[in-house]
């Protein structure tokens, strides 16, 4: 009897290599597009830096555009999904250090994702309208009720206003991604180690915590 090497997984070798190349394209976007931005970014030079035949790509993308959305799906679900799973039944502080934790993490783990997203952004979002416009202000209020939940809870100092605080998560977190050039140039260093990172979690999470009314324990 041949040796079935996916009956441990009960995933196809087929629907794994399905999974390697589109990493494998989506990692080389990545690079692409970070470096070209969007109108600069050709299809021809994501297939040379995947190196990978330009069939290939539009095999499993059927367009540039279409590419350029599955890059920044993969840092929205990260970023969202995170911030999604926030609950009133949470402990406050417990949730939002974890929370610091994710994103910071995310900034060191998928900084040219968070860059295009940046790019895309300031530029007016052209590329994500129907992200921004789908039930995002309702999902964005779904997260601030929580916040103002925990307010009426005691859990965090009814001065704040929630969406700013949220707004400072984000900004504050993304930073080490987007700004790393000039973070680490400030620090005397070619690139972000793991001691910054961890740096900024704990102070960020000191301060954050602290100007939200939590009393942190020494």
């Amino acid at each position: 009897m041949p040796l079935d090497i996916s009956s441990h997984t009960g995933e196809k070798p087929a629907g794994r290599i399905r999974k390697q190349n589109e990493k494998l394209i989506l990692t080389a976007a990545e690079k692409e597009f970070a470096a070209c931005g969007f109108k600069g970014a050709s299809m021809r030079e994501i297939a040379a830096r995947a190196k990978l035949p330009k069939a290939n790509i539009h095999y499993y993308f059927k367009n540039k555009l279409g590419l350029y959305l599955a890059v920044l799906s993969d840092i929205i679900d990260l970023w969202d999904g995170t911030l999604s799973n926030l609950t009133t039944d949470d402990d406050a502080a417990q949730s939002l250090a974890q929370y610091l934790r994710k994103k910071i993490e995310f900034s060191r783990d998928h900084p040219l994702a968070s860059r295009i997203f940046a790019s895309e952004v300031i530029s007016g979002g052209p590329n994500l309208g129907s992200y921004f416009t789908e039930g995002y202000e309702a999902w964005f209020r779904s997260r601030t009720a929580v916040f103002e939940q925990w307010q009426q809870q005691g859990k965090l100092d009814p001065n704040i206003i929630p969406s700013h605080l949220i707004f400072l998560l984000w900004s504050s977190t993304q930073h080490y991604a987007d700004f790393a050039l000039q973070a680490s140039s400030a620090l005397g260093k070619e690139t972000l180690d793991e001691e910054d990172y961890e740096q900024a979690i704990t102070t960020l999470t000191h301060i954050i915590l602290k100007g939200c009314g939590i009393v942190l324990e020494d």
